[in-house]
């Protein structure tokens, strides 16, 4: 009950920015202008068969912004890495890097974790975003934890296990937190090629 409350309280009145902890404000100025810089090309060890964009390397403020709302369900906050998100897509239509109009497909998760997490963090910033949001994928519960797990280990402990729940329309780009290894995005992309589905990019919040 108490961790309820003060998720109410986070969200209603929040008490430090996100992304560097002053306090007083959702997200300071420096963090906003630092999440706002525009996405580049990454290249993971475990292609998943499109080009991968990442907003910045795993460090501070994304880092942190990255775990607040995961790890202690910081909600305010992801509204607004849904605009973070809108801008990054618009640059790189602009640029010519992804079709207009994609539907954004959340990167799965174990549903045990997206209830643990007041609902799946990614989608809800796909979904503020104000894009399309199709979320057909999930990982089946037999899924270990990623985390400590090398880059063979991470493909062997996806291979068959993401769940696809139906086929979007049109072109897709597919939308996670954080890219380490990229076994999660190829494991999704297979996923979404061998249901018919045209995935065209994938981009994370950031690049470990």
């Amino acid at each position: 009950m108490a961790g309820m409350f003060g998720q109410i309280g986070e969200l209603v009145l929040p008490r430090r920015c996100a992304g560097c902890g002053h306090p007083g404000e959702l997200l300071c100025t420096r963090c906003r202008t630092a999440l706002a810089a525009p996405p580049r090309r990454v290249f993971p060890k475990s292609t998943p068969h499109t080009p991968v964009f990442a907003l910045a390397p795993y460090a501070d403020p994304h880092r942190a912004v990255v775990l607040a709302m995961k790890e202690r369900n910081h909600l305010a906050v992801r509204s607004h890495m849904g605009a973070v998100l809108a801008a990054a897509l618009d640059y790189l239509e602009a640029r010519g890097e992804i079709p207009a109009g994609a539907v954004l497909v959340p990167a799965p998760t174990r549903p045990r974790s997206a209830r643990a997490r007041g609902g799946d963090p990614v989608e809800q910033v796909c979904r503020a975003s104000g894009r399309r949001v199709a979320p057909v994928l999930a990982l089946d519960p037999a899924a270990a934890d990623q985390a400590g797990l090398d880059e063979a280990a991470r493909r062997a402990n996806l291979a068959g296990r993401v769940r696809i729940a139906g086929v979007p329309r049109g072109e897709v780009v597919v939308v996670d937190d954080v890219v380490t290894t990229g076994a999660t995005l190829q494991a999704s992309v297979s996923a979404l090629l061998a249901h018919g589905a045209n995935p065209v990019a994938c981009l994370a919040l950031c690049v470990a």
